[in-house]
């Protein structure tokens, strides 16, 4: 069985745990002082790399689970590892900031809400 690498896997997760409505006093223990410095460009700059991660993943998804050997699924995976990255440094983000914002609107319902929406923006102008 071929291993998906943990960034990735967490990448092509997002939707699942945007989507995941956790109880209250839970998230209060997840994210006891959320950062405030998380802004409207950065929420942007975060949907426009989640929707290329799905777009990343439509592609290298079947090929991964195609791929004749270890050897050309190791390349696979790393070629989509290495189009993630693009993706982060063409919107700014780093893969700790990504993961701070994902964390952020997992955990808070108003922001959950508005990446959503901005992630179906960037979905409708692809």
């Amino acid at each position: 069985m071929k291993r998906v690498r943990p960034l990735i896997f967490a990448a092509v997760s997002i939707a699942v745990f945007l989507s995941i409505t956790v109880p209250k006093p839970l998230l209060a223990q997840v994210v006891p002082n959320q950062p405030a410095g998380v802004d409207d460009q950065q929420l942007r700059n975060f949907a426009k790399v989640y929707v290329q991660v799905e777009k990343i993943r439509e592609t290298y998804e079947p090929r991964a689970k195609a791929a004749s050997g270890p050897d050309e699924g190791k390349q696979i995976q790393q070629e989509a590892q290495s189009k993630f990255k693009e993706a982060l440094t063409k919107e700014g983000l780093s893969e700790e900031s990504f993961t701070q914002i994902f964390d952020i609107a997992r955990a808070d319902e108003g922001v959950r809400k508005k990446v959503l929406q901005m992630i179906s923006e960037e979905r409708s102008k692809s």
